[in-house]
């Protein structure tokens, strides 16, 4: 029966110290990941597209740049309009009469007529928003694409500041012991 006891023993003390390694591994990862000097120094042409990459989206440079190419193809909208002013829309209104009921009835009906007379006009303008809708979706996934790739980069765990880490922990886990480094 003594040798069932030392048996599990041994597998538990050798389970405990493979946990312990996979502590320190998961750790030089963390901060192999986060170390952005050491990035930086390593690679300063992929992080300074990084940061240029970042500052666009930040900055809205992607509703930019399709804002301009909807410019360019369709040129520019035109400025809202300023022909009815709050003084003459006042008197139009009064021109209509005191009863409140019948000038809405009036506006909604006028309103209405005006935009069944004006619909084939608007379907029309509309093709613009239907191309720049088109060109959203199908950037959509593209953005999502490179987005996601920007991502996994900066948070990959690349293998010499990994195994720098890596030894720093596994040397301060021996000081903190008080046994001497694992090699």
């Amino acid at each position: 029966m003594g040798e069932g006891k030392e048996s599990a023993r041994a597998q538990v003390l050798a389970a405990r110290a493979l946990a312990g390694e996979e502590i320190n591994r998961l750790e030089a990862s963390a901060r192999a990941t986060v170390d952005i000097k050491a990035r930086v120094r390593r690679h300063p042409v992929k992080a300074a597209g990084v940061a240029a990459g970042a500052g666009f989206l930040v900055l809205g440079g992607p509703k930019k740049v399709l804002r301009g190419a909807r410019n360019a193809i369709f040129g520019k909208p035109d400025p809202l309009p300023k022909s009815m002013l709050p003084d003459e829309i006042e008197k139009a209104l009064k021109e209509l009469g005191s009863d409140g009921a019948r000038v809405r009835g009036t506006l909604e009906r006028e309103f209405a007529s005006y935009l069944e007379e004006k619909a084939p006009e608007r379907k029309s303008r509309n093709l613009s928003a239907v191309v720049a809708l088109m060109l959203a979706s199908a950037g959509k996934p593209v953005a999502q694409r490179y987005g996601r790739q920007l991502v996994e980069r900066l948070f990959e765990t690349e293998g010499e500041g990994f195994a720098t880490q890596l030894e720093k922990v596994r040397s301060r886990m021996g000081d903190a012991t008080g046994r001497a480094p694992r090699s």
